[in-house]
């Protein structure tokens, strides 16, 4: 039962089949029979988990097992207390309203990666960073998130996952490590 940590690159796409060649997760990942545990959009970057155990992707992915997920998000603007108190609490988005989470302003992680490409700069629009840590997932929900509270995302970094993350794992986008002797101390 391998579990592989990876860290996903901007535009790659989280499959392995291949589609209009575009880049997947077959063009980094050599470990036959592993699958995602949990997705993360093409313009989403950063830690995924994969594995070939359906009940471990299951307990990563669902929401109901509530597994911490950290997201590192540069947005389009200056954050301030009410944005963030904002983005704590349940915030309706139409489809659904979120559960309360986690949201603080953060500097710029210096372990972070250059993106490639880089995203667009305007000297006259400030940017800043948030990590907000979230225990469900829905389709685009931080970015959704951000934009309710007016400040668009421009930059979304998963870094951890449960007891797993990018700051203790250090791999460049499109690295993976086995960690499967990880998750059997971490039992």
């Amino acid at each position: 039962m391998p579990l592989i940590l990876f860290n996903k690159p901007f535009n790659v796409l989280c499959q392995f089949s291949a589609q209009d060649g575009r880049p997947t997760l077959a063009d980094y990942v050599k470990v036959p029979g592993v699958y995602p545990a949990g997705r993360l959009d093409a313009d989403s970057e950063g830690l995924m988990l994969l594995t070939d155990d359906g009940k471990l992707q299951h307990q990563i992915a669902h929401p109901d097992h509530k597994e911490a997920k950290t997201y590192l998000v540069q947005v389009d603007g200056v954050v301030d207390a009410a944005a963030l108190a904002r983005l704590q609490a349940p915030l309706d988005l139409g489809d659904f309203v979120t559960k309360p989470c986690r949201a603080v302003q953060i500097a710029e992680p210096e372990w972070l990666w250059p993106r490639n490409p880089p995203i667009r700069v305007r000297a006259d629009k400030p940017t800043s960073w948030i990590a907000i840590t979230l225990e469900e997932g829905k389709n685009r929900q931080v970015r959704r998130m951000t934009a309710a509270v007016g400040l668009p995302t421009l930059r979304l970094v998963r870094s951890s996952i449960g007891p797993f993350g990018l700051a203790t794992h250090p791999l460049m986008p499109g690295e993976f490590a086995d960690v499967t002797s990880e998750l059997t101390r971490n039992k």
